[in-house]
């Protein structure tokens, strides 16, 4: 019994899987069987779409082609700004393992004629940097390309890429008014790449470049290529070519721009404007210190370059003709106009002039150290009188002082197209004074009798641009004119009402102003303006000599408009903390620059 209920025991447990097993199959092949059911359904039905585009993408490259950028050209169609192909050797890691590397680096070395040891070192140098492309060589030549494209087959991983790079054939000339380009960083493509950039786009930094970024660059085309499995092209299946970029003449005169330059050269720093005061064409500026743009078009640059350009006391990339600095003497006329204006100062008055003038606690010196006598406004420009000016600054206050300048176009930006970069200089003023002075708390800085003879003189609390003296000369140049300053003209009429205004002043006022500066340079502290050059036009102008604010060594400064009768240049040069006057260190630069224009404009009557 024992045996046979073991036996049965025995049997039963064996039989039960034998009766379950069926069900249990079937319910996993039912359950596998929807599970790929399922998953098939939502790879093609779902997901097809998605899945259709990744394979295309698997089969088809999308070779972006970069568009021209356009040319920047000076008013006589001379090229200072092109585009150039640039060669550059490169090799994918993916594709060139460690074992492969050096039997690539050889051959690239013997057929190339590169230096096996450069190749090392850039690879390496590159790798952390990243690890999708690594550059080898840029600039290859022709010859260098050739012979590459005849062992290409045997360069697996290797390639040449062409890029268009911004050429400036003058190198540093006229830097700061071109400005330069440079590629665009991940946090500007965010918001570029709405506008039709791609990561590997160039963008304008400062200066025209940057100004007329949309006029210049053009618009990206590209390729479709079909591919194998391999990554080998099969076919084209499509181009859409690049739109290139648009050319930009601009009003500068590249001979006259390299005057200004030459004149500029023996100067620590400094710059040098020069317009026509009928429509505000600039036809030169210049700015020292200055850089070669062509530095941005380099794939290497060394950290001590970079350091130069925008780490340096001597801030290269700065444009002086933008920045305000303390005018000094050139600024009288603008109170000789304040006083004139106002009628306290009539255009037939005389002043007592002195060695010395005390208002608060300063006693204000003359320049001579003893006067000039009894004189009226054309002598007192003509000596560039500071006993004279004070009486009259003082004399008719900040506000009118403020009011005269603010017609000349001064404490605003003049209208250029690099108002990005552009100062709006400071004519001090009581209002001003008491709200802060725009570094204290309103009501601690209350205007003194000190700050408004320092500002009839265009000292302390005055500061201008060079653009700015230059546009208001323009209207003692032009009959009473405030125009826009501009670097392109691009079909407009720059003398409609809308871009040349009539300035509200007298003409007794424009008149008396216009002869004291053609004595300044006639017979007064201009007058080496024209000396030994008779076949210079007459010249009116002003000199200037300035204390800097900032506690660095004077300003020199002259300008001069010609001919007097009919001005078709105005010339403002400024050196910056050139002690000595501006007679001195001023002046001849600004005659360099009348002599190229007066022989320019004999050249071509």
């Amino acid at each position: 019994m024992i045996d046979k209920f073991k036996y049965n025991a025995g049997t039963n447990q064996s039989k039960i899987p034998l009766i379950n097993q069926p069900a249990i199959l079937l319910f996993l092949v039912i359950f596998l069987s929807s599970g790929m059911i399922l998953r098939l359904f939502w790879l093609q039905i779902i997901q097809g779409s998605f899945y259709k585009k990744l394979s295309d993408e698997n089969r088809i490259r999308l070779v972006s082609r970069a568009p021209v950028r356009g040319r920047l050209l000076d008013k006589n169609n001379k090229v200072i700004a092109d585009s150039r192909l640039s060669y550059t050797l490169s090799i994918q890691p993916r594709l060139v393992n460690a074992k492969r590397w050096p039997l690539l680096r050889k051959r690239l070395s013997k057929f190339l004629n590169l230096s096996e040891k450069e190749l090392q070192a850039q690879f390496t140098k590159s790798y952390r940097k990243d690890p999708l492309r690594i550059i080898l060589a840029n600039n290859l030549d022709t010859t260098q390309v050739l012979r590459f494209k005849e062992q290409e087959a045997t360069l697996k991983g290797a390639q040449v890429d062409v890029e268009l790079l911004r050429y400036y054939p003058y190198g540093s000339l006229a830097s700061h008014l071109i400005g330069y380009t440079q590629p665009i960083t991940a946090s500007e493509f965010k918001i570029l790449s709405k506008k039709g950039y791609l990561i590997a786009d160039r963008i304008g930094r400062i200066g025209v470049e940057a100004a007329y970024e949309p006029h210049l660059r053009g618009q990206w085309g590209g390729e479709m290529l079909e591919v194998d499995a391999l990554g080998s092209i099969q076919r084209s299946l499509g181009i859409k070519p690049s739109v290139p970029g648009k050319d930009l003449q601009l009003t500068i005169d590249l001979v006259l721009q390299q005057s200004a330059e030459k004149a500029l050269a023996d100067k620590k720093a400094g710059a040098i404007v020069a317009l026509d005061p009928r429509t505000g064409a600039i036809r030169a500026m210049a700015s020292k210190p200055t850089f070669d743009p062509n530095f941005f078009s380099q794939s290497f640059t060394s950290q001590k370059d970079y350091d130069y350009l925008f780490s340096s006391p001597k801030k290269p990339l700065f444009n002086r003709a933008l920045n305000a600095y303390d005018p000094g003497s050139t600024w009288k006329p603008v109170t000789g106009m304040a006083g004139m204006e106002t009628g306290q100062f009539p255009p037939e008055i005389m002043l007592k002039t002195t060695s010395c003038i005390k208002y608060g606690a300063h006693c204000f010196r003359e320049h001579n150290g003893k006067g000039f006598g009894l004189i009226g406004y054309e002598d007192a420009l003509k000596f560039s009188s500071n006993t004279f000016f004070y009486q009259v600054g003082v004399g008719v206050g900040s506000e009118a002082l403020y009011d005269a300048a603010i017609k000349l176009g001064f404490n605003n930006l003049t209208g250029i197209e690099l108002d990005f970069e552009e100062g709006k200089g400071l004519v001090g003023n009581k209002k001003w004074a008491t709200q802060g002075r725009g570094w204290s708390e309103p009501g601690k800085t209350p205007w003194i009798p000190e700050d408004i003879a320092s500002a009839s003189i265009g000292q302390a609390v005055v500061q201008v641009t060079p653009l700015q003296l230059a546009r208001a000369y323009a209207v003692f140049a032009n009959g009473g004119y405030l125009i826009t300053p501009h670097l392109a003209s691009r079909g407009i009429d720059w003398t409609s009402m809308k871009y040349r205004k009539k300035v509200d002043i007298k003409e007794k006022t424009l008149e008396t102003l216009r002869r004291g500066l053609r004595a300044v340079a006639d017979s007064g502290t201009g007058w080496a303006i024209t000396a030994n050059l008779p076949n210079l036009p007459p010249v009116a102008g002003k000199t200037g000599t300035a204390e800097d604010s900032t506690g660095g060594p004077d300003h020199s400064w002259f300008v001069c408009f010609a001919p007097y009768d009919a001005s078709e240049i105005v010339i403002v040069a400024f050196a910056q903390n050139t002690p000595g006057g501006g007679s001195v260190h001023a002046l001849p630069m600004a005659r360099q620059v009348l002599q190229a224009w007066n022989q320019l404009k004999k050249s071509n009557p």
